[in-house]
């Protein structure tokens, strides 16, 4: 130690480095020998006795080696039960004095651990809750803290509002983008000229004020009215150390307290030198100047002392109504998780039925989807039945149309037939005698035609026969005719009634046998010879089916 204190510790200077490093050093290099492992299986973890380790040397009394006295003690025992919003019970600590006499006079920082993980200090819910009480007071007395929490901070450039988690240090107010100190977004400096000032409510904002420094003004509002007051006597704290030249509120508030109880002890020790002379002539010899410099101390120790109080007593008040505004948003929490709950039981039920609905819809359509693959199908076929149909009947128009046309040509065939046969007989009428008796001298002439001619050409003479043999080649000849036209006349009647007669499987007309026999073997017959052989076969086949002449009902249309 006086190696550390002449070469190291005196020439370090306050501010050029980092204090808690150096606390973790000395740690390390005495927790090895000092700190029992029973005491990180209490209620202390090794991070937790690090930090009492740095509370302890803050509050400790300055001779060697460190010690923590009970009002010192009892005093950091307060703030880490507030923090945990609990009520120190100062009988725990009476116990263990009057056990241990010894730790009347001082505790040192090992067997400050040791009763506290035990549980001879105090009494804690948890481990946790513990963990989260220490790590605030941490903060607030070993780092200077002297106030944090959510601001609203209008922007410089923007100018919009935005919620910043503030920290307030003796010189300086720093912001974050919240709480766990990752993203730093400026820092306020507070100086000797710096001021803080209620606003009031505007652009529908509450509770503001600000703080002015020579740079800018910034702008801020707090949650409640509450908040605001808070705000504004912790900054206005903090430029009160800034002016004093003091960087530690608590390191002031444990000099105010020491010097009270150098205070109280001297008072102590008049009292019980009242009866001495000496003691007397002492006080009456003390100057007045050194009495109201007295006065004026306890007076200033006592207003500290009083203001601690009512800090202490409305931090109670507000941690007790923020505790029932907890509680009051707890149970409305859960009302509404519970109505949430019934909300999503009703919500899938609901859901479960929309699902059996869709199912059933998307069996419905592929249902439909199938029968309108059928549809389609039968639709097609109809289509393609009806084109064929089509096709058909305009076959058939066009069939028609042709026998139509040919039968057009038949009438006019036949029309010109009958005028053709009515001017033959008219003829025939004008210029010879009746047919019969046409045909019987014709008949009479062509069977007695030689021996006629030869009587007349013997008996007649020449110019009288001429006339005779004119008139007979006329008759013959206009017989001819008549006949032709008959035959023809018939033979296109027979067309045009088979024409009109609709064609049946059942009318074909079977085929004329062929008879294997011919009259001459071996040797092709001559066209004559080959007609007079048919018309032969056909008279005695007539019964087999197969008549060419016309039949009755042909004959009588032709008639």
């Amino acid at each position: 130690m006086p190696y550390l204190n002449q070469y190291i510790l005196a020439k370090a200077t306050e501010g050029t480095f980092n204090k808690e490093i150096f606390d973790e050093l000395c740690w390390t290099m005495t927790s090895k020998k000092n700190c029992k492992p029973s005491i990180q299986q209490g209620l202390c973890s090794q991070k937790d006795c690090f930090k009492l380790f740095c509370l302890f040397n803050l509050l400790s009394e300055d001779r060697y080696p460190l010690v923590i006295i009970q009002p010192e003690l009892e005093y950091l025992l307060k703030k880490i039960s507030s923090a945990m919003s609990l009520d120190w019970d100062g009988t725990v600590l009476d116990e263990l004095l009057s056990q241990d006499a010894a730790l009347q006079d001082g505790m040192s920082v090992w067997e400050f651990l040791e009763h506290l993980s035990a549980g001879q200090l105090l009494r804690a819910e948890s481990k946790e809750a513990f963990s989260l009480a220490l790590d605030d007071v941490f903060m607030e007395m070993y780092h200077n803290i002297i106030k944090k929490g959510y601001l609203l901070k209008k922007g410089h450039v923007r100018r919009n509002w935005q919620e910043r988690w503030f920290i307030l240090k003796p010189s300086s107010l720093t912001y974050y983008v919240n709480e766990d100190l990752k993203e730093k977004k400026g820092e306020i400096l507070l100086e000797e000229s710096s001021v803080v000032e209620n606003l009031p409510d505007k652009e529908g904002r509450r509770c503001l004020f600000c703080v002015k420094t020579a740079v800018r003004t910034y702008e801020m509002s707090a949650s409640n009215m509450k908040q605001r007051v808070d705000w504004v006597q912790a900054v206005q704290t903090a430029l009160r150390l800034r002016a004093e030249g003091k960087n530690s509120l608590h390191q002031e508030l444990k000099l105010s307290r020491r010097k009270q109880r150098e205070t109280l002890q001297r008072s102590q020790s008049n009292q019980s030198s009242q009866n001495e002379p000496s003691a007397v002539e002492a006080l009456q010899q003390s100057s007045p100047e050194q009495q109201g410099e007295t006065e004026n101390l306890e007076q200033h120790i006592e207003s500290i002392i009083q203001k601690q109080r009512e800090v202490e007593a409305k931090r109670k008040e507000e941690e007790k109504q923020e505790r029932e505004k907890q509680q009051a948003i707890q149970r409305d929490l859960e009302k509404q998780l519970e109505e949430a709950k019934e909300a999503n039981e009703k919500l899938t039920a609901t859901l479960t039925e929309m699902e059996k609905e869709v199912q059933q819809q998307k069996k419905r359509i592929h249902e439909l989807d199938l029968t309108q693959v059928k549809l389609e199908e039968a639709l097609n076929a109809q289509i393609h039945a009806r084109l064929e149909e089509d096709q058909i009947r305009h076959e058939l128009e066009r069939q028609l149309a042709e026998e139509q046309k040919k039968l057009a040509e038949l009438l006019l065939h036949q029309s010109q037939l009958e005028t053709l046969v009515l001017r033959s007989q008219e003829y025939s009428t004008t210029a010879t005698p009746p047919i019969s008796h046409q045909t019987e001298e014709s008949s009479q002439h062509i069977t007695e035609e030689v021996p006629v001619h030869e009587s007349t050409s013997a008996a007649t003479p020449p110019n009288i026969q001429q006339p005779e043999e004119s008139s007979q080649y006329i008759t013959e000849r206009e017989l001819v005719n008549q006949s032709t036209n008959t035959q023809m006349l018939k033979h296109w009647k027979i067309q045009l009634n088979r024409l009109m007669k609709p064609i049946t499987p059942g009318d074909k007309v079977e085929h004329l046998p062929v008879k294997p026999t011919c009259p001459r073997q071996g040797q092709a017959l001559t066209s004559r010879e080959f007609i007079t052989k048919v018309q032969t076969g056909i008279s005695p086949e007539k019964g087999n089916g197969y008549s060419p002449s016309p039949t009755p009902e042909e004959e009588e249309q032709s008639s």
